[in-house]
């Protein structure tokens, strides 16, 4: 892998972790499309660290409050946010524990990526036309949590966005646009740094995975998935996610024709 192509992987990981577009499917079809060597599991999780970075320093404040509140005054509004985090992050966590070898292999196969690209492109378009829109993310319930923690665990497929199905949820929930986003981006840190942890003792016994190309595709993630952070939280304020749908069923379309004429 050239310094070149783990830029471009460190942009596509930092704009699809939070823009509902499926990163993981994007770390997926690039190598792919353009007949690069696929850098693997460890190197998507190296990528999804500095969107972890990106995601822990935007929502600092937010963090320290919900920690705080969390730890010395559970009936507060916080409080509660914080443990119904904790609880919606289990079934994700659980998932990608028990399918970790199917992430590796049969998840990664490019006609399977295609058709949840469009479903869930379909099925988010649903959401938003559907949803309520009415409720903040600091009213949410701890039903509706569990449901996009649940919900969550499907991300485990590339093409089905961890992004793009708990905001579907959020909405399906009725949740406003800006409340589902900002729930999903706070549930994304400890999924994240969980998977991350998972690779560690990896990391640890293989050092020389750790080169130049690493450093720069994590930099790369960080700075992007800053950037896609504010620019969804500024435009859903008056926008409707259609335009990502459309991404997503022209994506998933043009990846199923390519395989047909391969």
């Amino acid at each position: 892998m050239s310094t070149i192509q783990a830029a471009i992987l460190g942009l596509v990981q930092g704009l699809g972790e939070f823009l509902p577009i499926s990163s993981s499917a994007h770390l997926v079809l690039a190598p792919w499309l353009f007949k690069w060597s696929d850098p693997g599991l460890t190197f998507d999780i190296a990528l999804h660290v500095g969107t972890l970075i990106a995601v822990a320093i935007y929502f600092w404040k937010d963090w320290l409050r919900l920690i705080t509140k969390g730890l010395t005054d559970v009936r507060s509004t916080e409080g509660r946010l914080f443990w119904y985090l904790v609880a919606a992050t289990i079934p994700g966590a659980l998932m990608g524990f028990l399918l970790e070898k199917k992430a590796e292999t049969i998840f990664r196969e490019p006609v399977l990526i295609a058709t949840m690209l469009i479903l869930l492109g379909v099925l988010l378009y649903w959401a938003d036309r559907k949803g309520v829109k009415d409720i903040e993310m600091n009213r949410i319930t701890f039903r509706s949590s569990l449901i996009i923690g649940l919900s969550q665990a499907l991300a485990i497929i590339p093409g089905v966005s961890r992004s793009g199905i708990t905001m579907t949820m959020g909405l399906l929930m009725g949740l406003t646009r800006e409340g589902a986003a900002r729930f999903s981006f706070l549930l994304a840190a400890p999924i994240i740094l969980g998977a991350a942890l998972v690779k560690l003792p990896f990391l640890i016994s293989n050092p020389s995975v750790i080169n130049i190309n690493f450093i720069i595709g994590i930099l790369v993630s960080f700075v992007t998935g800053i950037l896609s952070i504010g620019f969804l939280l500024r435009y859903i304020q008056n926008r409707n996610f259609l335009p990502f749908a459309w991404y997503r069923f022209i994506l998933g379309s043009l990846v199923i024709v390519i395989v047909l004429i391969r």
